[in-house]
């Protein structure tokens, strides 16, 4: 089976920069033959935005704040107004404040608990919601999460339980949408110099470990993850729903760091 994208249409949410996790998706989609729109957050990421958008034929981009209902409201209503319908939508949105990601999760504070799990969760099910009502022929909805929501990683702290909720929605979600033929998945790739990445305290000595332990002895790259939202968002994934997709090098399945590295 050729896995294509032609004819498809789809919703990016969450590229910052050329380094995003988000931006190695939708050139491999763009690659692919999808036709995308693309959402940001603010002026500075829209400047960004606008000439990685271009270079993949987009001219679809829009404002969103995804914790304000009318900024909702108008993203899809005008991708409505454009196309009608979406094949799938690109999740790529996380935030917590950068302090509470040092230090001992126990210190985390109700306000950014509260503030990280409806950026970092509530989020993807309110798109769901959303996207769903564009997708009368079936679709694709995909999210990124991280081994953080499982087992317990330096300084990730509140951002692994957000994940964790992330995760748990993204299968409840899987058994709603089912029936509409709409399939929900989160891909999980392992640590990435990317600007989210970048504020999670410890980074370069979490990359540094993975990359010497992983069984593939390498991370993620951004082709890696791109390839794999291809595939999902494709007619080749069109039975597989509710998954967390690990594109880690194979670092899940370690119990503890290769002979070489342990102290």
């Amino acid at each position: 089976m050729t896995i294509t994208l032609q004819g498809k249409r789809g919703l990016i949410m969450g590229v910052a920069n050329e380094r995003s996790i988000a931006w190695g998706i939708a050139k491999a989609m763009a690659e692919a033959g999808a036709q995308l729109a693309f959402s940001y957050q603010g002026e500075a990421f829209g400047k960004r935005l606008e000439p990685l958008a271009q270079s993949v034929g987009s001219d679809i981009m829009v404002d969103v704040d995804v914790t304000d209902d009318a900024s909702m409201d108008a993203a899809f209503a005008l991708l409505k107004d454009r196309w009608g319908t979406l094949d799938f939508v690109v999740h790529a949105i996380a935030f917590s404040d950068k302090t509470e990601l040092t230090g001992r999760f126990i210190n985390t504070s109700r306000e950014n608990f509260k503030n990280s799990l409806a950026i970092s969760c509530y989020s993807f099910i309110d798109v769901a919601a959303r996207a769903s009502a564009m997708m009368p022929d079936g679709g694709t909805l995909l999210t990124l999460t991280y081994q953080g929501s499982n087992r317990v990683t330096p300084f990730y702290n509140v951002m692994g339980v957000a994940k964790a909720a992330l995760e748990s929605a993204t299968r409840y979600l899987a058994n709603d949408l089912g029936p509409q033929g709409i399939r929900v998945n989160a891909i999980s790739p392992g640590p990435m110099k990317t600007l989210a990445g970048a504020a999670i305290g410890g980074a370069r000595k979490t990359y540094k470990h993975t990359e010497m332990n992983t069984p593939l002895r390498a991370n993620a790259t951004l082709e890696a993850v791109g390839g794999t939202a291809v595939y999902l968002a494709s007619d080749a994934g069109a039975c597989t729903t509710g998954e967390i997709i690990r594109v880690d090098g194979g670092f899940h399945v370690l119990g503890m760091p290769q002979p070489d590295h342990l102290v």
